[in-house]
């Protein structure tokens, strides 16, 4: 997972008063790398198998914070770790559903402990390309297609979200993963628009000639696959 969340904490972490925090698993239960890796394909079961195909070591971690200025506003912040089989789409939008559906009530939580509308930032490693079903998904509530075999919840968006690198920067980073098999974006943050918070900066990413990518990731300048994105908001007093 890269490491995407930098920037949007170190402007909140000085300024928290209060956090709860909430984490998610796609599998319900964890297992084993070891074991995964070393199980055969007939041990893991049938992958048509709804139930099967759905148990996936990814994650999702949500939190929410109050900050310790006048405003006393509230942030959830949710980052996540989207399947990575370019072939499972079916499975990515699932989880992507599952996120946002849960971190909707989630939401709703917050405000009824605190009386006060969070603002909503997520981000992660989607393993999605902008423009294709889960990145539609997250940004407009609508996938390019409907994939009928697995609907985890329903259709409907509940948090509407906006990518900050294409609402700030007017597009998507060329790439956030380079690799020599696969160079392209799949890292996003995302915020839901509201009149609380708003963008300030983000976090350049090296363009395709840059040294520090030549040859592909990791290297000694950037220890992940993946590099980093990040963001500055702004509060806005009411």
């Amino acid at each position: 997972m890269s490491n995407i969340m930098i920037l949007c904490i170190w402007s909140l972490v000085n300024q928290i008063q209060e956090w709860i925090i909430v984490s998610l698993h796609w599998a319900g239960k964890a297992y084993q790398l070891k074991k995964a890796m070393e199980s055969t394909k007939e041990e893991r079961g049938d992958p048509n198998e709804p139930r099967v195909r759905l148990k996936r070591d990814c994650v999702g971690i949500m939190a929410a914070f109050k900050l310790k200025d006048p405003s006393l506003h509230l942030i959830v912040i949710a980052n996540t770790h989207i399947y990575w089989d370019p072939e499972w789409v079916d499975v990515k939008l699932a989880q992507a559903k599952y996120l946002l559906s849960r971190l909707a009530r989630f939401k709703s939580l917050v405000f009824e402990r605190f009386d006060c509308m969070p603002s909503v930032l997520v981000a992660g490693d989607f393993n999605s390309t902008p423009g294709d079903q889960v990145y539609q998904y997250l940004v407009s509530g609508c996938p390019s297609e409907l994939i009928p075999p697995i609907k985890c919840v329903d259709d409907e968006l509940p948090i509407p979200l906006l990518s900050v690198y294409a609402h700030t920067r007017g597009g998507e980073p060329r790439f956030t993963n380079c690799t020599p098999g696969f160079t392209g974006t799949l890292d996003y943050i995302l915020f839901s628009p509201s009149g609380c918070i708003k963008p300030a900066s983000f976090l350049e990413v090296p363009e395709a000639d840059s040294s520090s990518v030549e040859g592909g990731l990791p290297n000694h300048h950037h220890p992940s696959d993946h590099l980093p994105i990040g963001a500055e908001f702004e509060v806005i007093s009411g």
